[in-house]
């Protein structure tokens, strides 16, 4: 039988859903701390990433396609 938790003390309506969601979570934030994807960016490299696609929205809009 599922215990009922106070909503003050949990979003979840028994503790087995908030177990379970702990560890959904858990999984989540592991796969993130074991990707090999970049984590960041510099602020140099989002400038010059952000002026391509505004040169290209430019010049798609004004018929130069390169």
């Amino acid at each position: 039988m599922t215990t009922m938790l106070s909503p003050i003390e949990s979003e979840f309506a028994t503790s087995e859903e908030s177990a379970s969601y702990d560890v959904w979570f858990r999984a989540k934030v592991q796969a993130s701390l074991d990707s090999t994807n970049p984590k960041c960016y510099s602020t140099d490299e989002v400038r010059q990433r952000m002026q391509k696609i505004i040169k290209a929205a430019e010049d798609s809009a004004s018929g130069n396609l390169a």
